[in-house]
């Protein structure tokens, strides 16, 4: 059995600008440094072996503290990076993103992640590569990880591999404590998330 705990990376320059992120390549805000450090005090003593994160700065960034802090080897994964969810609109502020693509903009009010942005990644093909990624990951040697990654991949680890629905909350340094073996996972607790309907 391994003990897996998937974490969301803390605030970003970007949540500050109000920007439109995805996989806009954005750093951790100030807020989010001080984040990182609790996260680290947090997980001090767990037991954990290994980081696993997405390249993306925002996570190697929040990894870096943690795996300082409790002195272990980071594995970056490629595919644990967020989803191209806004294709043209991506990095741009929402005000300025709504005046030159209106259109653009439309269509990402009519649904909450099947939306089909110029430029953007297609859901199904993230969710494939994201899913892969993860189950590759649990069945490595170790019995306590720490993956970080995104708002998008937690979301849809837990929509499409572990039929928890969707989140009502999923916090900056958010922790999903996760038991996986033999290929099946069970959810032991969250920490500053919150499912729909529990």
């Amino acid at each position: 059995m391994v003990k897996i705990f998937l974490i969301r990376h803390g605030e970003t320059t970007g949540d500050v600008e109000n920007r439109y992120g995805g996989d806009f390549d954005d750093c951790l805000s100030e807020k989010g440094k001080l984040q990182a450090k609790a996260l680290a005090e947090k997980l001090s003593g767990k037991g954990i072996e290994v980081i696993f994160h997405s390249p993306r700065k925002r996570a190697a960034e929040t990894a870096k503290v943690i795996a300082a802090k409790l002195n272990v080897e980071m594995k970056v994964v490629d595919d644990l990076r967020e989803r191209n969810q806004y294709g043209v609109l991506t990095g741009l502020v929402k005000s300025e993103a709504k005046a030159k693509f209106p259109k653009e903009v439309e269509k990402l009010s009519k649904h909450k992640y099947r939306n089909f942005v110029s430029g953007s990644e297609d859901y199904d093909f993230f969710a494939k590569r994201v899913i892969a990624a993860f189950k590759k990951i649990s069945s490595e040697d170790y019995k306590k990880i720490a993956i970080i990654t995104h708002g998008g991949p937690i979301s849809t680890l837990a929509r499409g591999l572990l039929n928890l629905g969707e989140f009502k909350i999923l916090g900056d340094c958010s922790i999903m404590i996760l038991e996986a073996k033999n290929g099946k996972y069970l959810l032991v607790s969250l920490q500053g998330a919150e499912l729909e309907g529990k």
